[in-house]
């Protein structure tokens, strides 16, 4: 079959008719395995809904015919849906903050903030720090769902300024959105 997504929520699917000489009288849609939607034995494409943004799928086709014999799968065709406002909207967290700390000689950074609400419980993110990715962090078993925190070190050279964010890996697998971006200067407090 061939696919593309029609939007962050559709993908289209075509597939040539089954030439196996028996009379067709279904196909067969299956997400990983998993059987979704069937359309008419004459109907080679069809549009799938309700999907989520930003995430990959694969699809396989199926034939069946009036005996309820069903075809092998066809070929894989795995297509991602794009991002959209709606996602990034409701997938950063919020009330981020982050505060300059000195300990030992050093400046760390405290990090806080609430968890996005989405389906499932998040345990990983990602800090960015001045544009790129600089530390993973996974909670175990108890991921907060009120609000997280976090400390890192940052150095220990005072009158630095850094520019801070987090996002979450999503539960199905995916980034969510990053958080609003803190700037903080160590040695000054803020």
């Amino acid at each position: 079959p061939e696919g593309r997504a029609a939007g962050p929520t559709a993908v289209q699917l075509s597939w040539p008719a089954a030439t196996d000489g028996r009379d067709v009288v279904s196909y067969d849609i299956h997400q990983a395995g998993t059987k979704i939607h069937s359309v008419g034995g004459r109907q080679t494409a069809t549009v799938l809904t309700g999907l989520r943004p930003g995430t990959r799928y694969v699809f396989t086709v199926r034939a069946r015919d009036a005996a309820g014999n069903v075809s092998p799968a066809s070929s894989a065709v795995r297509i991602t849906t794009p991002g959209s406002a709606e996602k990034a909207a409701g997938t950063a967290p919020t009330r981020f903050t982050a505060r300059v700390r000195r300990a030992d000689g050093a400046y760390h950074l405290d990090l806080s903030w609430v968890p996005p609400d989405v389906d499932g419980v998040v345990t990983e993110y990602q800090v960015h720090l001045d544009g790129r990715a600089a530390t993973s962090l996974v909670f175990g078993g108890d991921a907060p769902r009120g609000r997280a925190t976090y400390s890192f070190y940052v150095g220990t050279e005072a009158g630095v300024t850094h520019r801070v964010r987090i996002r979450p890996m999503l539960p199905d697998g995916t980034w969510g959105a990053f958080s609003a971006e803190r700037t903080v200067t160590t040695g000054t407090g803020n």
